[in-house]
């Protein structure tokens, strides 16, 4: 079946700023061995990382992109707030998330795990739906720096094709 990669634009909500110019990145099946996730994302300069659930709530980094690949078990996660995409996920599933998405878990199998990374080791914020925060998140959002690397493929990842300031 092979690896499936798609993108969509998650629109500002008033409360949640999501990301004006960059777009989720969604690589399905990308991963056989979950094993080696969090070396790959170490290894293409995604790092901090991290192993655990996502929160039941809207919620986004305005300093920083964020990678979550499912290190097992599936789950249904919302993205963009409460109108935005449902994403079915499974294990060997990743989704890049440029800096202001919004994003939850709906519901999940109990063996849920994924593991996160960021470029460069940034330390994310954590920023909850407020419409009284939006100007500044948007101005901290687009000072974001694309970055170098694609957390999955390195240097020629989609990433480097799709994220273009």
């Amino acid at each position: 079946m092979g690896t499936q990669i798609r993108s969509f634009f998650a629109n500002d909500t008033g409360d949640i700023p999501n990301n004006p110019t960059l777009p989720v990145i969604v690589y399905q099946g990308v991963f056989d061995d979950n094993l080696s996730m969090e070396d790959q994302f170490e290894q293409h300069n995604w790092t901090g990382t991290w192993t655990g659930d996502i929160y039941d709530y809207h919620h986004f980094h305005t300093n920083t992109h964020e990678v979550l690949g499912v290190k097992s078990g599936s789950a249904t996660v919302q993205i963009g707030g409460d109108a935005g995409e449902r994403l079915e996920l499974k294990a060997g599933d990743v989704v890049v998330l440029p800096a202001g998405t919004g994003h939850k878990k709906i519901d999940s199998s109990q063996d849920f795990e994924v593991v996160g990374a960021y470029p460069n080791g940034r330390n994310p914020d954590l920023k909850e739906e407020d419409p009284g925060v939006r100007a500044q998140a948007l101005s901290q959002i687009k000072n974001v720096p694309v970055p170098e690397t694609d957390p999955v493929y390195g240097d020629e990842g989609p990433l480097l094709h799709k994220w273009v300031k």
